[in-house]
């Protein structure tokens, strides 16, 4: 391990920190995703469906501007 000098522990202190905020952040997504999707199931399961716009359906288009 390289000689971190006098404030060693500071350094390997801030990494831990880094490395659990991260770790937590990703299990909270994945949890999260988890959740998502057994919601969406029970809702597709009651016959509710997901609203998307139709293959045909034309972009919007966007709002004319006046001009002053």
């Amino acid at each position: 391990m390289p000689d971190l000098g006098p404030h060693a522990v500071f350094i390997v202190a801030a990494y831990a920190v880094t490395f659990i905020a991260i770790a937590a952040l990703a299990f909270f997504i994945v949890e999260d995703d988890r959740r998502q999707r057994g919601l969406l199931a029970g809702l597709e399961k009651r016959g509710i469906k997901r609203r998307s716009p139709q293959a045909d359906n034309k972009p919007a288009s966007k709002p004319k501007r006046k001009r002053s």
